[in-house]
């Protein structure tokens, strides 16, 4: 028996049920793998993201400016981490492990930098980008200095700081030059009033060394109530600051920069260059290198025999430390006023790079001051 449809097509009644049961077949496979997907995917999302912190957490105080990674794993639940890097896929995403440089000898190569992926459990991401800021001063846009008071507030909020928390910052630390960024960070959370933190010696790297795990995917936080004090204006100098102590002296002033960019013979290797060669005029040259080593910090004792061969005063002279950009010598500030206990030490935010953007300003090259 023939059953005609519309448009002139005939089918048996046993073809349209068949049909009609295929399609219904159809439409409950892919509700089906709809629905695993979603199961899935909630599954990526609940093992990749992690939760806030407990409430019942109890703030701790931090031992020191720097804690070792032993202490950390004592008392993550009771501290906020805060993992300041310039990127967010090394915080999230497994890497391929150690590489190191071809040695086209054929002998065996040396390990290059550990690459570190993942962060610590609970860690937050704070992005190096945000913890700087640029500015207009006068007829210029000087770039690296110290952010405003609402919006390191607000950075620090989303991290999920309290004004009550203990804080222990991290950086990849693959190596000396990642140490910067969480000293800067460091810095400014002095700057604002927050005297509970430290810095992990050897970061995340480190870290991982020491066989202690991490994790991977986001890490979420709950909204801190961090509030900024009044700045304190006496760990900062500005480039007026500087200016009179060119002319006047009395202050030592510390350039960490590698010697033949000291010296000028080679141009800042940094993506916001000085636009002269050469250091401030009376500076003394402490490469950071000389205090730090792959994110390890050298012990009081070494620091202070290298900086008496540098000619570098350890007491508590008032001193002030630059760079190209305020970034790298907030390695040297922290060393001297935290490690050393130089209270008088000062950091240049602007440093080379806004000291060069005036030709007034002298620059001296070739010169071991």
């Amino acid at each position: 028996m023939a059953l005609t449809l519309a448009r002139g097509n005939e089918k048996t009644l046993g073809e349209i049920v068949i049909n009609k049961n295929t399609l219904h077949g159809k439409a409950l496979l892919s509700v089906l793998l709809l629905l695993l997907g979603l199961v899935v995917g909630f599954i990526i999302i609940w093992f990749t993201t992690e939760s806030p912190p407990v409430a019942d957490a109890q703030p701790v105080s931090v031992p020191g400016p720097l804690v070792e990674a032993a202490w950390l794993a004592d008392n993550f639940k009771n501290v906020v981490v805060l993992d300041v890097r310039t990127d967010e896929a090394s915080f999230k995403k497994r890497s391929g492990g150690q590489s190191g440089p071809v040695n086209p000898c054929g002998a065996k190569a040396r390990k290059g930098p550990f690459k570190v992926s993942g962060h610590i459990q609970g860690a937050r991401l704070v992005l190096w980008k945000n913890v700087i800021e640029n500015r207009q001063i006068g007829e210029v846009e000087v770039k690296y200095l110290v952010p405003g008071k609402e919006s390191f507030e607000a950075l620090m909020q989303n991290a999920g700081v309290n004004n009550d928390s203990a804080i222990v910052i991290t950086s990849n630390s693959e190596h000396s030059k990642d140490v910067p960024l969480a000293t800067r960070l460091y810095w400014t959370l002095k700057y604002f009033g927050h005297d509970n933190v430290a810095i992990l010696n050897g970061g995340t790297a480190r870290w991982i060394r020491e066989k202690r795990g991490v994790k991977y995917g986001s890490s979420e936080a709950n909204r801190g109530n961090f509030k900024a004090s009044q700045a304190r204006t006496e760990i900062l100098a500005t480039t007026d600051d500087v200016v009179k102590v060119t002319q006047r002296g009395g202050t030592q002033i510390v350039d960490v920069r590698k010697q033949e960019v000291y010296l000028g013979l080679n141009d800042p290797a940094t993506l916001v260059r000085a636009h002269a060669k050469g250091h401030i005029p009376g500076a003394k040259n402490l490469p950071l290198d000389l205090m730090v080593n792959r994110a390890v910090f050298y012990s009081n004792a070494e620091i202070s025999q290298v900086a008496a061969l540098m000619k570098v005063d350890t007491d508590s002279s008032e001193t002030i430390f630059y760079d190209n950009t305020g970034v790298d010598a907030s390695i040297g500030w922290f060393v001297w006023y935290e490690l050393l206990g130089n209270k008088n030490a000062r950091l240049y935010d602007g440093s080379m790079h806004e000291w060069s953007l005036d030709a007034i300003r002298p620059v001296t090259s070739l010169k071991m001051e």
